[in-house]
């Protein structure tokens, strides 16, 4: 009786966790709609405030950033998490707006950000696989992943004041490590029962993706952007 209850106890945490996983799945397709959206309007705005005072714009970037997760985080557990989320996606969107009017100047713009989108989703679903059907406890780089996310964060904040090509470089390539990372680490948390909340789980598989395309981009654009 008792190894049959463990047995249920188990089965039923299965089929919790895996509810979790598709409905993350299914939250984050639905984000790319908002943040589409969002990186048309960003394109079509004027962001000269930001070339003219990049510090900043760069820390009223974060700061609004910031404010909306804080919203999301603060109302997970009700629908309006979902709404407080595909708002953030899209202001997320718009705040691409800059990198991409960059991209699309280049003459091979266009090709570099399919190429950005293309390897995002090449490396969000190999890694997903990987976490989803291992199902490999990867708990343990949580401490160092947070660890590398802070530095990153303040190398990236003090190359505003220095604006070191070479760093910002070397920032980008450390970037596509950290979030791919973090992708093996919140698909596995997921898959292991240590998120059980679909909003915050894709809210950080958002974030990681996000930024992975950025600092892809980034890179394209360094190493094989043509001017025109």
């Amino acid at each position: 009786m008792e190894y049959q209850t463990q047995t249920a106890q188990i089965g039923s945490l299965a089929v919790a966790q895996n509810k979790v996983l598709r409905n993350t799945y299914m939250m984050l397709a639905l984000t790319m709609i908002p943040t589409v959206v969002g990186a048309f309007v960003g394109m079509s705005l004027n962001f000269s405030f930001l070339a003219e005072h990049p510090i900043m714009g760069a820390l009223l970037m974060v700061g609004a950033m910031f404010g909306m997760l804080f919203a999301v985080s603060a109302l997970r557990n009700s629908v309006w998490g979902i709404v407080a989320l595909l708002g953030f996606t899209f202001v997320a969107g718009v705040l691409l707006g800059p990198i991409l009017q960059v991209a699309l100047h280049l003459a091979n713009g266009a090709q570099l950000v399919g190429m950005a989108a293309t390897g995002t989703g090449i490396i969000f679903f190999s890694l997903a696989t990987i976490a989803t059907v291992t199902k490999k406890d990867f708990s343990f780089m949580g401490k160092f992943l947070f660890i590398g996310l802070i530095l990153l964060i303040v190398a990236s904040l003090a190359n505003l004041f220095f604006q070191i090509p070479a760093l910002s470089l070397t920032l980008s390539a450390i970037a596509v490590l950290i979030f791919s990372a973090f992708i093996l680490y919140d698909v596995s948390r997921i898959v292991n029962g240590g998120e059980t909340n679909y909003v915050m789980a894709t809210l950080g598989l958002y974030m990681s993706i996000y930024n992975l395309f950025i600092n892809l981009l980034q890179l394209l654009m360094a190493f094989s952007g043509e001017r025109e």
